[in-house]
């Protein structure tokens, strides 16, 4: 993808999402990237120069439209980068009605209803929608039901996505990393009572080339599905 493509980005501010936007950004494209509020949208202009912010809180879903409602939206979107995420880790008999919703909001309902609003302008650009996934997308595993519940939905709906607008040239990737170093790690190694070291993870610039290489990949090949595992 060549010269000045539009990308809206959300979970810009760090981990992955951080990774991705700052490759972008350095070679000249235009972003938006979204922000869960005003002061959260400040810090993310103020990092990268030149990007407009979207505001709107993925842990509500069903106001994006109203929030959108009163914002500029991008005219053109070459890509829509779904890869903001939250995690709570537990046993099914301990998670709350809370818990699950909140990752469900977050992690499967808001990235419905953004690719909602984008589809018209990705529709007219013939773009691109990736969805970061997880390894718990493919399988869960004890203490991760709620999570991995909405990253098995978030496939679902990138698959069905896939199949709906691949003849309006829309094309959709899934990726599925393994455990990469970022915020979210840290949290989920506190929530596993282990210590974290960085080092023994994926680094997010690996990730990020990956998410690259689809998004920027000729038109007449789509990766569909796309897994990333720690390589040491």
């Amino acid at each position: 993808m060549a010269g000045m493509a539009t990308h809206v980005i959300t979970g810009a501010g760090s981990g992955i999402g951080a990774a991705v936007a700052r490759r972008l950004h350095a070679r000249g494209d235009e972003l938006v990237l979204h922000a869960r509020d005003a002061g959260r949208a400040r810090e993310l202009a103020a990092e990268f120069p030149g990007a407009r912010t979207l505001v709107g809180d993925l842990a509500e879903p069903a106001k994006l439209s109203w929030a959108f409602s009163h914002q500029t939206l991008p005219d053109r979107v070459d890509s829509l980068l779904h890869i903001a995420g939250v995690v709570d880790l537990g046993p099914v008999g301990d998670l709350t009605p809370k818990s699950w919703r909140h990752q469900l909001d977050v992690n499967l309902i808001a990235p419905a209803e953004l690719t909602r609003h984008f589809l018209p302008q990705l529709r007219a650009a013939r773009g691109h929608v990736v969805f970061v996934n997880s390894g718990a997308g493919l399988r869960a595993s004890a203490d991760w039901s709620a999570y991995a519940a909405s990253k098995h939905g978030l496939k679902a709906l990138a698959d069905a996505l896939r199949a709906e607008e691949h003849g309006n040239g829309v094309r959709v990737t899934s990726v599925y990393p393994g455990r990469t170093a970022s915020p979210m790690q840290a949290k989920v190694h506190q929530q596993e009572g282990k210590a974290y070291d960085p080092g023994e993870w994926i680094d997010p610039e690996s990730v990020a080339t990956t998410i690259l290489m689809a998004v920027d990949l000729p038109r007449d090949a789509e990766v569909n599905d796309l897994t990333v595992r720690p390589g040491r």
